[in-house]
């Protein structure tokens, strides 16, 4: 048994802490927020692609994922749902082939594409953040994990570290290849819709629509660090975009702005560097590979 302290109480961090109990390890987490208010708790979360190609880690580590979110949908208390609806697609004029190996696949016709090059009907596992994170962190507690809130400014030099730590990875691991990008969500009042709506653009907005128990999630933008655009700004161009698309969300009540900052880096980084294990930089699609990378992090712990 090895006491390992893992840094970070997003959704990788819970995950890998989970998995590593699991494994019998003595697991603490700290972290500099609570768990609700960490960039996992601003995810939209539409799991089960990652819009990599096959030879990706990400593909890797989504296939070990989806199954583990596909139980999960069976239990409301994870916040965990199936959800049908469409996907747009805007930077190709056919479907990768993966996307026919999708739960009830089928591709839009032309009247549905609405203007984009290509697209498809599918249904999909969606988590529900403020409920998935409290379910991971009563899962956690269940195998005896600890959690501290506590920032770290340096990685310890003594003992198993898992450097979980999202953006804050850049500064905490000296990594200048890790680039914080600002995502802003608004949360509506009810899910007056009940499929979802994504597109998939080669630009930095866009229009989500994910709707989940009670509360209905509109984005989405994906903003570097040098675009000071107002929250409050992005978040009235977001609505109205989601609008547009999807009338019914007129006059739905706004609950408030999600704001995060997806660890976006030229790969991820899931790497065993003496005693640290590196599992950061999978931009915005970390609640996705999550459980695909912490057994690799498992591994690595050894």
């Amino acid at each position: 048994m090895t006491d390992v302290l893992v840094i970070g109480a997003g959704v990788i961090g819970l995950s890998s802490a989970i998995r590593l109990a699991e494994a019998g390890h003595r697991v603490h987490v700290r972290t500099d927020r609570p768990v609700g208010a960490t960039t996992s708790g601003a995810a939209g979360a539409m799991l089960g692609i990652s819009g990599a190609g096959p030879d990706d880690p990400l593909t890797r580590w989504t296939e070990r994922s989806t199954p583990v979110f596909t139980a999960l949908a069976d239990d409301p208390a994870t916040g965990v749902r199936r959800r049908h609806g469409r996907i747009h697609v805007d930077v190709a004029d056919e479907l990768p082939p993966w996307a026919f190996e999708l739960p009830d696949v089928r591709p839009l016709d032309e009247a549905e594409r609405g203007g984009f090059r290509t697209g498809m009907a599918v249904t999909l596992p969606f988590a529900d953040m403020p409920t998935y994170l409290a379910y991971l962190a009563r899962r956690a507690a269940d195998l005896g994990v600890t959690v501290e809130q506590r920032h770290v400014d340096t990685l310890p030099a003594d003992g198993v570290v898992v450097d979980a730590a999202g953006s804050g990875a850049r500064e905490l691991a000296g990594d200048p290849s890790l680039t914080p990008v600002r995502g802003v969500h608004v949360v509506l009042e009810g899910a007056p819709v009940e499929e979802f709506r994504m597109e998939v653009v080669a630009a930095p907005r866009w229009t989500n629509v994910f709707p989940h128990a009670g509360r209905t999630v509109v984005g989405g933008v994906a903003l570097p660090e040098d675009d000071t655009t107002p929250d409050d700004e992005v978040a009235a161009a977001v609505l109205e975009r989601a609008v547009a698309v999807e009338p019914r969300l007129a006059g739905a009540r706004v609950l408030g702005c999600e704001v995060g900052w997806r660890p976006v880096r030229p790969a991820p980084r899931v790497e065993r560097e003496g005693d640290v294990v590196h599992a950061y930089g999978h931009g915005g699609v970390g609640v996705t590979v999550s459980w695909g990378v912490a057994d690799e992090v498992v591994a690595l712990v050894g």
